[in-house]
C-alpha cells in the first residue's frame, strides 16, 4: 500500500507544493546523483571520517597535551569542564568534513551546495536569530516555567563571558554538522529521489532522534529526548523546505543550544560552559519528566516564530 508513495515523481499534495515552492531550488544540486545507494554509502562514509579524525585528535592530545589540561579533556565525565565540552561540541566539525568527502567521492559535489543560496541563507538566519533573541527576552519577563526548581550557580560570571566567544563557536559548529547532515545532505538527497515529504521529512528526523537517544545517561527519560529530537527534526526540515536553505534552521537550532548549554543547563555531562545548572532535574529524574511539555510547547512557539521571521 506504501508502493505509490515511494515512487519517483509522485507528487505531493498542493498545499505542500505551494509552501514548500522553495525546496526545489534547494533540492535541485542533489538530483543528478541521486540514487539510493549513494546515500547509505555517503552517511556510512561522513561517520567513518568522523570517526577516524575522532581517533587521530585523541591520539594526538595523548601524546602532546599538557597533563593537566589532558585530565580535563579525557575525564570520565569531559562535559562537566569547559575545555572538554569545547572540545566535544568542536569535534562535530568532523563530521561536516565527513559530509564533504562523501559529498566529493560520492554525489560530485561541494558542501556548500547543501546550504542553498549563501546570501539569502543568511539573511534567513539573522532574521531568525533576531527572532530567537527577542523571544527569550520575552519568555524571560514571563513567571518562571520551571515552578519550584531552583537555579543553582555554575560558571563565575566572569569566566563565563571570557569563554563565551569560544562557546558560541564550538556551538555554531556542532549546529552546523548537525543540519548539514540531517536537514542538507539526508534531505536533500531523499528529496531528490522521493517527491512525498513522508520520506525527506521522517527519515532525517528519525534518525536524528536515535542519535539522542541515550538510556545510559537519560533512563526512562531516554525515550523523552529522542522524541524531542525526532520532533525537532521534523519542525526544522519544515523550516528548511518553506525556506529553501539551511539558514533559519540553523538559527532556531543555534539558539536552542546556546540555551541549553550556555545558560541553563542539566546537571549532567553536558553542563561545562554553563551559567547556570537547573537543580534537581536530573536527566534520568522525576522533575525534568515533568518540565517535557513545557520543553515540547517552547519547540512549538520557536518554529512558529521562525515562521513569522521567514514572512516578514
Amino acid at each position: 500500500m506504501f508502493w505509490p508513495i515511494m515512487q519517483r515523481g509522485h507528487p505531493m499534495p498542493r498545499a505542500a507544493d505551494r509552501a514548500y515552492a522553495a525546496h526545489a531550488g534547494f533540492v535541485a544540486p542533489a538530483r543528478a546523483q541521486a540514487d539510493l545507494w549513494r546515500v547509505v554509502a555517503g552517511v556510512i562514509l561522513a561517520l567513518a571520517v568522523a570517526f577516524g579524525l575522532n581517533i587521530a585528535l585523541r591520539s594526538t592530545l595523548i601524546a602532546t597535551a599538557p597533563a593537566v589540561w589532558l585530565d580535563s579533556v579525557m575525564a570520565a565525565e569531559p562535559g562537566r569542564t569547559p575545555p572538554g565540552l569545547l572540545l566535544m561540541l568542536g569535534a562535530f566539525g568532523f563530521v561536516s568534513v565527513g559530509v564533504a568527502v562523501a559529498l566529493g567521492v560520492l554525489h560530485q559535489r561541494g558542501i556548500g551546495t547543501l546550504v542553498g543560496n549563501p546570501v539569502l541563507a543568511l539573511r534567513q538566519g539573522w532574521r531568525v536569530l533576531r527572532a530567537m533573541a527577542l523571544l527569550g527576552a520575552v519568555l524571560w519577563l514571563l513567571p518562571p516555567w520551571g515552578g519550584d526548581l531552583p537555579l543553582q550557580a555554575n560558571l563565575a560570571p566572569a569566566r563565563w563571558l571570557a569563554l563565551l566567544p569560544l562557546s558560541l563557536l564550538a556551538i555554531a559548529i556542532q549546529v552546523s554538522a548537525e543540519e548539514l547532515l540531517f536537514r542538507g545532505y539526508l534531505q536533500q538527497q531523499l528529496a531528490a529521489r522521493f517527491r512525498s515529504p513522508l520520506i525527506w521529512m521522517l527519515v532525517p528526523s528519525a534518525l536524528f532522534a536515535a542519535g539522542h537517544y541515550a538510556p545510559a545517561e537519560a533512563g526512562d527519560n531516554a525515550i523523552f529526548f529522542a522524541l524531542w529530537a525526532g520532533v525537532f527534526g521534523l519542525l526544522m526540515a519544515d523550516l528548511t523546505a518553506r525556506a529553501g536553505t539551511l539558514g533559519p534552521a540553523f538559527a532556531v537550532h543555534f539558539a536552542n543550544d546556546i540555551s541549553a548549554l550556555l545558560i541553563i543547563s542539566l546537571p549532567d555531562g553536558m553542563n561545562g560552559l554553563a551559567l547556570f545548572t537547573l537543580s534537581g532535574a536530573a536527566p534520568d529524574g522525576d522533575a525534568l519528566r515533568a518540565l517535557m511539555p513545557v520543553e515540547f510547547a517552547m519547540m512549538i512557539v520557536s518554529w512558529l516564530a521562525a515562521r513569522l521571521a521567514l514572512r516578514r
